[in-house]
């Protein structure tokens, strides 16, 4: 019994401390306990066992933009008895290669630069030809560009209207016709003289609302008014005008000038016939394009209706009859200061907002209807680039982005296989990836500063102030790094690009500085800065500038509109 008892006692209290160590066991500081015990166990584990000696980790930058290098430092010994002194040998090691590794690079990148150097001239269209260099990024191939656009700026061989159709650029030239009958592309697809409905000119980016209001079917109307099928037609009239010489004109006047005298040919159903350019008389410009606006921009009008208004040029009845009219016919006030077209209403009362003058939106100004016009014109007269233009271009690129572009395609494509003159281009490469503008580093920034001679035609504007609104532009989007101007060492948190060419002086004329440079070079780059400026993301200039009025305009009927136009001022024509 005594037995019996005491193992009853004994179980009783077993039960207690069970229940004492069960209500103890759910209570938080036990709980805590408890997992700590646990988890220094396992951490004793880890660094006792399982991981080996314990090194410190520093990363310290060798030369910028080289890759990091890690520096591993230790006051024990490796397992195999290599010592800190080791490590640090071997890391020197690295690092040297790693400082060679970049040195090739770059000697690499000079050598593809150099090698695209040797194959790009104006004269010649190697480049995309080779086979053994990658494709240069930065060019394009500018046979091809012409050869197409002329396709888009002629009638077909039967007298059908040029092949604009909603497919874009050789998809359409090459493809479309094999795969619609002519009901289909009628109906859905092609335009034709007499039509209202899209598509409207392959030269013309972006929709509608990234556009000054109807870009679209204006420059569609102007090609069609300026390219009558039978120029032999007996009805039409002609508007003969040789581009204004004078040596304080520059190529902005010029420009403008022209552009008034479109609008008195559409006014009076007259088509235009651009005359000796001045600008165009030298040795770059070879056979029928010397001394005329085609030896860069394919003509306002078809050889056809030139040859027609140079025979009636020659005939008195013409002149009588007043089937042939000159620039001389009209006054300057007409050229330059004449009523706009009316014939597609009054688009301009709905031009969007999106030019900033002192931290405000133009809204409205006495001068939008020219201004709207200008652009019109301007647009027109340059839709496609000729292919003298467009191998200047490809120099211009070269020389300021061409180091970047072979950096790009060495880093990204280092095992480029040779392409082999037999391999012909893909259907993809050759009619969709070659609609892909040439590759220059973005966000671009583009700004043009008027100083010297101009003082008499507009308030002058100190650098800083550009350089003010660029800062704005970059508050708003950081990642822009890249502007086209000429001071660099003031500002060395921008990266410049220019043409190689000297400035005008404050004291000198336009005149005798373009003379200074000769005709070629004063033609060239402008004609290179101009375009550059107009495919650059963002542009600041200065209105009041005729030159800087034109960017905008062509800016304008590029798909750009959004893009904004930061100004430090406004045209001088214009009221507050």
């Amino acid at each position: 019994m005594v037995s019996n008892s005491h193992s009853s006692s004994n179980k009783s209290i077993e039960r207690l401390i069970s229940r004492r160590a069960l209500k103890m066991g759910n209570s938080a500081p036990c709980k805590t306990w408890a997992l700590g015990f646990f988890c220094g166990i396992c951490i004793v584990y880890l660094f006792g066992v399982a991981l080996p000696p314990i090194h410190i980790l520093m990363i310290r930058l060798v030369h910028p933009p080289l890759p990091r290098a890690i520096l591993w430092n230790s006051t024990s010994a490796e397992s195999g008895g290599a010592t800190e002194t080791d490590d640090l040998s071997v890391l020197q090691e690295k690092i040297e290669t790693v400082t060679i590794s970049e040195n090739i690079d770059e000697a690499g990148e000079m050598h593809l630069y150099n090698a695209w150097s040797s194959l790009l001239d104006t004269t010649r269209d190697e480049v995309s030809k080779s086979s053994d260099l990658p494709r240069p990024p930065h060019l394009e191939n500018c046979r091809l560009n012409w050869e197409r656009n002329k396709k888009f700026d002629s009638y077909g061989v039967n007298g059908t209207f040029p092949p604009w159709t909603l497919w874009k650029g050789s998809l359409g030239l090459q493809l479309f016709n094999q795969n619609y009958s002519e009901e289909r592309k009628k109906m859905y697809f092609r335009s034709d003289a007499k039509s209202d409905m899209p598509p409207y000119p392959p030269w013309i980016e972006g929709s509608d609302e990234e556009n000054y209001p109807l870009t679209r079917q204006v420059q569609r109307d102007v090609w069609i008014h300026q390219h009558p099928p039978n120029c032999s037609d007996t009805s039409l009239r002609f508007l003969y005008a040789d581009w204004e010489r004078l040596p304080g004109f520059g190529i902005g006047a010029q420009l403008a000038g022209m552009s008034g005298l479109l609008a008195i040919a559409i006014k009076e159903k007259r088509i235009l016939v651009t005359g000796y350019y001045n600008r165009a008389d030298h040795n770059g410009c070879k056979g029928l394009a010397r001394s005329s606006w085609s030896c860069y921009f394919l003509p306002e009008t078809s050889a056809d209706c030139r040859k027609r208004a140079s025979d009636l040029m020659q005939s008195k009845d013409s002149w009588s009859n007043g089937i042939i009219k000159v620039k001389e016919n009209y006054t300057s006030k007409q050229i330059w200061a004449g009523h706009i077209p009316r014939v597609w209403g009054r688009p301009w009362k709905y031009m969007q907002p999106t030019t900033e003058i002192n931290d405000r939106l133009v809204i409205n100004h006495r001068k939008m209807d020219r201004r709207w016009w200008i652009a019109q014109a301007v647009r027109y007269l340059m839709r496609f680039q000729s292919e003298y233009m467009c191998r200047l271009l490809n120099v211009a690129r070269h020389s300021a982005f061409g180091m970047q572009a072979a950096k790009l395609v060495l880093e990204n494509v280092p095992d480029t296989p040779k392409t082999s003159n037999s391999r012909a281009e893909s259907d993809i490469e050759r009619l969709v990836w070659s609609e892909h503008k040439p590759y220059i580093p973005r966000p671009l920034l583009s700004m043009h500063v008027r100083m010297g001679d101009k003082a008499c035609e507009m308030e002058l504007i100190g650098f800083e102030k550009y350089m003010e609104l660029a800062g704005h532009l970059r508050e708003r989007f950081p990642s822009l790094k890249n502007e086209v101007i000429d001071k660099t060492k003031l500002h060395p948190q921008w990266n410049f690009y220019f043409t190689n060419v000297t400035r005008q002086d404050v004291n000198v004329s336009m005149a005798m500085y373009e003379a200074s440079l000769g005709r070629e070079t004063s033609t060239n780059y402008p004609l290179v800065n101009f375009i550059m400026a107009t495919e650059a993301d963002f542009f600041i200039g200065a209105l009041g500038s005729t030159w800087c009025y034109l960017i905008d305009g062509m800016r304008n009927t590029a798909g750009k509109v959004m893009s904004g136009y930061l100004s430090v001022n406004k045209d001088r024509f214009w009221y507050d």
